[in-house]
């Protein structure tokens, strides 16, 4: 089993910055892809960022150029790092890792518990 651990949310100011970040930790061989996505009240969870074991990263078009996405994989946690916040930000921020337990079994994606982010003045 795997466990993802996020933290960081919480209140900012609209241009304000903010930085998540997410831990897995259990049963991990590797993990390929982590990214994070939102889901505000009423509407439906969607990618706001993304980074491959490579390195690749796609963001949404709403947050390019503010949001920028990292890993580092000798501490399997991947970090979210929002600056120029705006109030439509505001939503639950949850982390998405596809891990392989082990060498032989399938990839399997696993979500944290969400932590929430509010932009208000």
């Amino acid at each position: 089993q795997v466990q993802l651990v996020e933290s960081g949310g919480g209140l900012v100011q609209p241009g304000g910055s903010l930085r998540l970040s997410c831990a897995a930790s259990g049963s991990i061989f590797s993990i390929n892809a982590m990214g994070w996505y939102r889901q505000a009240p009423g509407q439906e969870r969607e990618l706001v960022a993304r980074i491959t074991s490579s390195g690749t990263t796609n963001y949404a078009d709403s947050v390019k150029g503010r949001f920028s996405i990292s890993r580092d994989d000798a501490k399997n946690t991947v970090y979210l790092q929002m600056n120029s916040l705006k109030p439509e930000d505001t939503a639950v921020y949850y982390c998405n890792s596809v891990v392989y337990s082990s060498a032989t079994t399938l990839p399997f994606g696993y979500w944290g518990q969400g932590t929430q982010v509010t932009v208000s003045s």
